[in-house]
This record gives C-alpha cells, sequence and structure tokens, in this order.
C-alpha cells in the first residue's frame, strides 16, 4: 500500500477564522482536523497516509466528523474518499467551485436532512393480497404447480400490486411530508421489504412541525407498516459536487 501523504477533505463551511475539531482515525492513524480558507468558506480536512478503503472505521469516522461540524455549522458534505494531494490542490477546488459553494450555503443554511423508510408489515401485505383475485388464488396453492405462463402472469401482477403499495405510501406519506419540506426525494426502494425510502430538507424552524406530522402519519399507517425515521443528517440527498483537477476527478 502507498504510504503518500494527502488531504483528506470531510465537508465545507462558511468560516474566515482557522479552526479545529478534534481529531480523527482513519487508515488507523489519528490525525488533527483543521481547516483549510479561501475567501468565506473553510475546507474540514485532515492529514492521511495512503489509499482511504471504505472500511467499516474510515466510513465511521467520516460520517461522525461531520456530524460533530454540524452541531456548530451549516455544512456542505462531501462523499467519503475525496483526497488530495496537497493543500494547493484544495485551494485550486475552492477557488474553482467558489460560485457554487456561496449557492449551496445560500440553500443549506440553517438546514438539516431527515430520512424516512417505510416497512410493510407482512399481515397488511397478507390482507392487502386477497383483494386481488389471482395473487389470492395462487396464494392459496402451491406456486410449484403453477406453469410456465402462469408464473409470468403471477409475477407481473405482482409487480402491479407492489407498485400499487408504493404509490399510495408516496401520495399518501411523501407528498403529505413534502409540503412542509424545503425539497424531498425519493430513493430506490427494495420491492416488498420497503415502500418509501425518503429523505428531506427541512429548515430546522420547522423541525417540530415536521416531526408532528410524521407522528400523525404513524398513527394512520401504525396497523399497515413500520416506520424508520432518522436524522438529523448531512444534506447528502441534496448536494451534488464532483470535486476535479484540471478535468479528472
Amino acid at each position: 500500500m502507498s504510504t503518500q501523504e494527502g488531504v483528506y477533505i470531510f465537508c465545507a463551511i462558511r468560516e474566515k477564522t482557522p479552526k479545529k475539531f478534534g481529531t480523527v482515525n482513519v487508515n488507523d492513524r489519528k490525525s488533527g482536523v483543521y481547516t483549510i480558507h479561501y475567501e468565506n468558506v473553510a475546507m474540514v480536512v485532515s492529514r492521511v497516509s495512503g489509499e482511504v478503503l471504505p472500511s467499516r472505521n474510515n466510513l465511521m469516522a467520516h460520517q461522525q466528523k461531520i456530524s460533530e461540524v454540524m452541531k456548530q455549522y451549516s455544512v456542505i458534505p462531501f462523499s467519503f474518499g475525496n483526497v488530495f494531494h496537497s493543500k494547493n490542490d484544495v485551494l485550486l477546488i475552492m477557488e474553482h467551485l467558489n460560485e457554487e459553494f456561496e449557492k449551496l450555503f445560500s440553500q443549506l443554511e440553517d438546514k438539516m436532512e431527515v430520512g424516512l423508510k417505510v416497512i410493510p408489515k407482512k399481515e397488511w401485505v397478507d390482507q392487502e393480497m386477497k383483494k386481488d383475485a389471482l395473487l389470492n388464488e395462487w396464494k392459496l396453492k402451491q406456486k410449484d404447480h403453477a406453469n410456465y405462463y402462469e408464473q409470468i402472469q403471477i409475477g407481473e401482477q405482482a409487480q402491479k400490486f407492489i407498485l400499487h403499495l408504493e404509490e399510495k405510501a408516496a401520495t399518501e406519506i411523501f407528498e403529505s411530508l413534502l409540503e412542509l419540506a424545503e425539497a424531498g426525494k425519493q430513493n430506490k426502494t427494495i420491492p416488498g421489504k420497503t415502500l418509501l425510502n425518503a429523505a428531506f430538507l427541512i429548515d430546522t424552524k420547522n423541525e417540530e412541525s415536521f416531526d408532528t406530522k410524521v407522528n400523525h402519519l404513524y398513527e394512520i399507517w401504525k396497523d399497515k407498516v413500520e416506520f424508520k425515521y432518522s436524522g438529523p443528517w448531512p444534506a447528502y440527498n441534496f448536494v451534488n459536487i464532483r470535486l476535479r483537477i484540471d478535468g479528472k476527478l
């Protein structure tokens, strides 16, 4: 493994004064976390040795350090694994993206991301399946007895059934919560396992109202699904920055 030194980037903040954020352990090496500055923006970074692989410890260190900085600042989070050769390379990136950083800070100031996964209960899914004649008949029989064409037909009907449940969750849960959010995003689901996998960007002053709405919707849906509500998180779902030097990643 290469032992070449590099500068690892966690996130960007609005700050003109040099700051330190304790230490971090990446690649089993403890390093100080500090800031590199360009105009009104500071990158929160640390020194690393060698290639930073996505091990459990490295991933946790990345996430925990950004969460720590979030307690004091609105942050622009960067994805795991951004390493540059030197401070000058980081400054080049900051100069190139300065205008984009300013726009993002105006959008993310006093905002936070929360996540909501909606997990269907088996009993409810079984009950809903009984309303579908084809699927109910198939469920009552041994599926191994279905011929090839029947299996295709059943598969297509099952896809429509799952899609219908996902659309119901999107309409009644996602769109309802979106009314209280600055932005929302529906991520990929696991068919039959997850009806909704959503992220919301909310204003901190609306956090209580948003939480209340989530609780209200859960009361309506609690006999059908489980809610997994999490956050606050860095706004990964609402930031898309690719760090490049001379046209290369």
